[in-house]
């Protein structure tokens, strides 16, 4: 495996809704590990049919190289999921700055993830800590293991943004251990989080954490 597979760009990615240049808020979506763009950019929908302003959003989804933002599980040392971290962060850093350039402020940029690419997503959120409009983290958690020293530093303060969580009490992936102390460490940081352990389900996003991401992305509705 060479460290070229694991090299993102912002070069690819799939959108909906309507362009940037047009939009009043963005929502940044990343897809898991073997999924693609156009999987998790379905999901569009949802918050589409529901949006009082879906007129004006944009929903942009990079697509991660080989399918996989990074090789190893979310528990490995940072280091062995090297380049692929650092530079899915920078994708999703990128997607952003240009959400600002284009006039989107933060507080109106949502960021949605499914497993690793839930986990990458609430990796960034918590590095940049400030008021986002939603945060919405289907089978997540923050990245790095807990026996290396991994730094847990993180500075800011998400301002009351509504941050959503779901996943299993038995994830094969997400331990509830983690996911529990991620949903902690947003809410030490100042965000307004729901988290929803589901029993006994598979690894997969189930109807009721849609519903609920849904409801907290009208929470505060664009004015017409």
């Amino acid at each position: 495996m060479t460290n070229s597979q694991h090299l993102h760009t912002a070069d690819i990615v799939c959108s909906d809704g309507v362009p940037m240049t047009k939009a009043e808020r963005a929502v940044i979506m990343l897809h898991g590990r073997g999924g693609t763009a156009e999987d998790i950019l379905s999901l569009a929908k949802f918050f589409q049919q529901h949006d009082v302003g879906a007129q004006r959003t944009a929903f942009l989804a990079p697509q991660a190289t080989d399918n996989t933002w990074y090789p190893y599980s979310f528990l490995a040392p940072i280091a062995s999921n090297e380049p692929g971290f650092s530079s899915g962060l920078g994708v999703i850093q990128t997607l952003s700055e240009a959400a600002m350039r284009a006039g989107i402020a933060p507080e109106n940029q949502y960021f949605l993830g499914f497993s690793q690419g839930a986990c990458l997503m609430l990796e960034f959120t918590l590095r940049h800590a400030q008021r986002y409009g939603g945060i919405y983290a289907f089978s997540g958690g923050m990245i790095g293991p807990d026996d290396d020293g991994t730094p847990r530093d993180y500075e800011g303060n998400f301002a009351g943004t509504p941050v959503f969580m779901g996943c299993s009490d038995r994830d094969p992936h997400i331990p509830k251990e983690r996911f529990l102390e991620t949903a902690s460490l947003l809410e030490r940081l100042g965000a307004n989080v729901t988290a929803q352990l589901y029993p006994n389900i598979p690894h997969t996003i189930v109807q009721e954490e849609i519903t609920i991401a849904q409801q907290l992305f009208n929470i505060n509705p664009l004015k017409a």
